[in-house]
């Protein structure tokens, strides 16, 4: 038990710091409310559309394949750095995974979700 001691002490320094900047902003924050500084904020200028209007499925589509293929690349990268090592059986699983892949954007692809004007 003596060895995870030091795991709790950064455990109960970094609750401690969150909690305290909490309560700082809290104590010495400004606390004054106009109507611009209630406004929406998107990127320094001024909102163009009801921040409430939804985004189009695509939108979230679109984000979703991004956040797939870029696990691809997280999954790819040590198997490249480890290839040898794997021999075929490691190629075999990556060509698997990467067939998978190939055949949802295939698919997708013909369903028309990556095209954005229609």
């Amino acid at each position: 038990m003596s060895e995870y001691i030091h795991v709790l002490i950064m455990l109960v320094l970094a609750a401690a710091t969150a909690g305290g900047m909490l309560v700082a902003t809290s104590l010495i924050g400004p606390k004054k409310s106009f109507i611009d500084k209630m406004e929406p904020f998107e990127c320094g200028e001024s909102p163009i559309v009801s921040p409430k209007l939804r985004f189009s499925v695509k939108f979230y589509l679109v984000a979703l394949f991004f956040v797939i293929f870029d696990i691809e690349a997280v999954y790819a990268y040590p198997w490249a750095v480890l290839f040898k090592e794997l021999g075929l059986f490691g190629f075999i699983e990556m060509m698997i995974f990467l067939t998978i892949l190939a055949i949802g954007l295939i698919y997708v692809w013909r369903r028309g979700a990556l095209e954005w004007d229609r």
